[in-house]
């Protein structure tokens, strides 16, 4: 009978990649190119029951920066199973074997895009920061100040990219973006254009994305894939071009990956309110091995700190007493048997800390974390010097 059979989950050929495709289009409904267009780039790994494929999905191995530094993790994207095939607890084990290859590769942390917060959350997966896209009229950004001291210059170059990489290591959960990345992008957006905002003689301080596209209910609108600004400056300097690009296009969509989590828009606008939000699913982050994310991650130069806490088993298993030491820049996560749990983190917790996501011991605490407020405070102050912000959508 269907289903008798167990589910193996193996690296797709392109009988079973073609097999996997179509699934995707039966699943979401319509077809889902970023399979095809990230598959040259991913480890492709399928389900397989009763000789049919049942879900699916890729995992791509890419740094991203915390605390200032690359760190390896397994990206995960184009994930489904098959309607018939839900409900079959098949998910949790696609999803270990979609890691476990870039486990051996070097992975420690994993991160996904997904609607699915409430299973993620179980499964030691923490959503560390709240994703929305922004809709702008036009004349609301036509009169921020006209940045007339910029230099603005359409395309991209090697020097901008090296700067937007720079610019990425400020925040906690934006890739070291791989050699393919831009013509990639590209494909996917192909009247994407690109400009960079430079004060003169000087290397660039902002760097933007946009696209034309149509709205059904507005029309014609102008979308800002990235927004990358060094300084106040430059920031100011981008919203005001934005609003001077095309007078005729009634609103400024900022795409869910667009903006950092900052009032940066809302601080521009002349009326309250002239800004839509719409509330997306958000990205979230699962800690592989908590011992080697400590060590490769930054952390604050000037931050001297020894912690004893627990790391609390998956289904609230038994605690694995631990020493978080934090000194010149450099953190070692090692066992210390025999200390007393003074912090008790769950997977999840651990995760969203490691992100930064607490920027405040009272929202640690509201979370669940267990420790004195003194301690909790100590914990937090590890991780917030940068906010967690995922400005690639994959």
């Amino acid at each position: 009978m269907p289903g008798s059979t167990p589910m193996v989950v193996v690296e797709a050929d392109d009988a079973l990649w073609r097999e996997y495709q179509d699934l995707t289009v039966r699943s979401y409904g319509h077809p889902v190119e970023d399979v095809a267009r990230l598959r040259a780039h991913a480890d492709a790994r399928v389900a397989v029951r009763d000789g049919r494929v049942v879900g699916g999905g890729l995992a791509l191995a890419v740094p991203q920066f915390f605390g200032g530094r690359p760190v390896l993790g397994a990206c995960l994207a184009g994930g489904c199973i098959a309607p018939e095939a839900r409900g079959s607890r098949l998910w949790t084990t696609l999803l270990e074997e979609r890691l476990r290859p870039l486990k051996e590769q070097g992975a420690v942390l994993a991160t996904a895009w997904t609607a699915s917060t409430g299973y993620g959350h179980r499964m030691g997966w923490a959503a560390p920061s709240q994703v929305y896209s922004w809709t702008v009229p036009t004349e609301e950004l036509r009169g921020i100040a006209d940045g007339s001291r910029f230099d603005i210059v359409h395309g991209v170059d090697d020097q901008a990219r090296t700067q937007q990489q720079e610019m990425a290591g400020v925040w906690n959960g934006p890739w070291q973006r791989p050699s393919w990345w831009p013509a990639w992008q590209q494909a996917e957006h192909p009247g994407m254009m690109h400009y960079r905002f430079a004060l003169p003689g000087r290397a660039p301080d902002g760097l933007l994305a946009i696209a034309f596209d149509r709205d059904r209910a507005d029309g014609r609108r102008l979308v800002v894939h990235d927004f990358w600004a060094a300084t106040a400056g430059a920031a100011t300097a981008m919203l005001g071009f934005l609003g001077r690009h095309h007078s005729r296009i009634p609103a400024v969509m900022f795409q869910r990956t667009a903006l950092p989590p900052v009032p940066l828009l809302q601080n521009h606008l002349r009326r309250a309110g002239a800004a839509a939000a719409t509330s997306w699913h958000p990205w979230m982050l699962r800690v592989l091995d908590p011992v080697e994310a400590v060590r490769r991650r930054g952390w604050p130069e000037g931050l001297d700190l020894a912690l004893p806490l627990a790391l609390r088993g998956d289904d609230n298993g038994p605690s694995a007493p631990m020493l978080l030491r934090i000194t010149a820049g450099a953190g070692e996560l090692t066992p210390h048997a025999g200390a007393r749990n003074e912090l008790v983190l769950t997977p999840c917790q651990f995760a969203h800390w490691y992100a930064g996501g607490y920027r405040t011991p009272a929202a640690a605490l509201l979370e669940g974390v267990h420790g004195e407020p003194r301690l909790v405070a100590q914990l937090v102050r590890a991780t917030a010097d940068r906010e967690p912000w995922m400005p690639e959508y994959f």
